[in-house]
């Protein structure tokens, strides 16, 4: 009788054969999960295909001013450029016949996996955006990476005893993260480890050390709020039943948050890290700006400058999809986390 009324928690059917064997006819098999979630992935890649180039497109178009004559200026340089020049870009890239004739050329080219021309470089947009590219997810995994190597345990730490000195210690130094505003952060840094201190360099790319301080300024702005989110994941674990019974029959605190407690509070975390990490390579061109580190934000701003309509298409396009396609490896994580569905969902 005791036996049937014990409390059982998100993992409790993995103790249990008899269950889980109960249950798996009713769980999705792995790869029924993965094709379902890939297909509806897939969907909605290419209406963010067709979306973001064509409103791209348009909104370039209906920019005020002379196109022509600012893709001259970002070939030639202002002071370099002229009517005859700007006559010649327009004749070139055939700006005066119908917008539709070459919305629908980009169309084409996309079904050939074309992204075009940069009309300001000269350079294939594809070859540019992947070297762009490859700045910018380095330098968001490497935020990612800091701001949850010291966010994540502390916030366990801090949901473990909520209402603790260490909860209310954690939440002040998350307040004073989160008011700081990205730019001044990255000021900070510089001023105190580049001139300072003489330890790091204050911007570039390529010299020994250079990442460190941008994705030093990104991490302790993400870390501001993980640690808010994994306190709150742990503190909602601990208060659950299935926590409290394995404390009772005898687990120290540290076993209990190993089995019991990381898997449960990871799901939500890592949600949010995968949005977070859309959200840095989408809007890290502040401190790509500040720092002098070339990747896709602060390459777009000058494309948007230089009215180079197929690399902003291109870098419109390759940030939707990359949207896209980290949200399906943050469900299948997720899944794969959560204990409440692995052991069906994953045979």
């Amino acid at each position: 009788m005791m036996q049937d009324s014990l409390p059982l928690g998100p993992d409790a059917g993995t103790a249990t054969p008899g269950a889980d064997a109960l249950a798996a006819p009713y769980r999705p098999r792995r790869g029924r999960l993965a094709a379902t979630l890939l297909l509806r992935r897939g969907g909605q890649a290419v209406m963010v295909a067709l979306l973001v180039g064509t409103l791209s497109f348009l909104m370039m178009r209906m920019l005020p001013g002379d196109m022509a004559f600012r893709i001259a200026a970002g070939r030639y340089g202002y002071d370099m450029v002229t009517a005859h020049a700007a006559d010649a870009v327009r004749a070139e890239l055939k700006l005066a016949g119908p917008w539709l004739h070459g919305l629908l050329q980009w169309w084409q080219g996309l079904l050939r996996l074309d992204l075009g021309t940069s009309t300001v470089t000269g350079a294939p947009v594809a070859q540019e955006l992947a070297h762009q590219l490859t700045h910018t997810m380095t330098l968001a995994l490497a935020a990612v990476g800091l701001g949850s190597l010291f966010a994540v345990p502390l916030g366990l730490a801090a949901g473990m005893r909520a209402g603790g000195t260490l909860d209310r210690a954690s939440l002040a130094l998350s307040v004073l993260l989160r008011a700081l505003p990205p730019f001044v952060l990255g000021i900070l840094i510089v001023v105190l480890l580049s001139v300072q201190l003489n330890l790091l360099p204050a911007g570039g790319h390529g010299e020994h050390g250079t990442l460190i301080a941008p994705a030093l300024t990104l991490a302790l702005g993400l870390a501001a709020t993980t640690l808010r989110v994994a306190r709150d994941a742990m503190a909602d674990v601990a208060a659950s039943p299935y926590f409290l019974f394995a404390r009772t029959k005898g687990l120290t605190d540290a076993a209990a948050l190993a089995r019991h407690g990381v898997r449960n509070a990871g799901v939500p975390l890592v949600a949010y890290l995968g949005v977070q990490l859309v959200y840095l390579v989408e809007g890290v061109v502040v401190v790509e700006t500040l720092f002098a580190w070339p990747g896709l934000g602060h390459a777009l701003v000058h494309a948007i400058f230089g009215r180079d309509v197929p690399m902003i298409q291109g870098a419109a396009l390759v940030l939707g999809l990359l949207f896209v396609a980290l949200h399906a490896v943050v469900d299948l994580a997720c899944a794969w986390i959560d204990p409440r569905g692995r052991p069906g969902a994953w045979r």
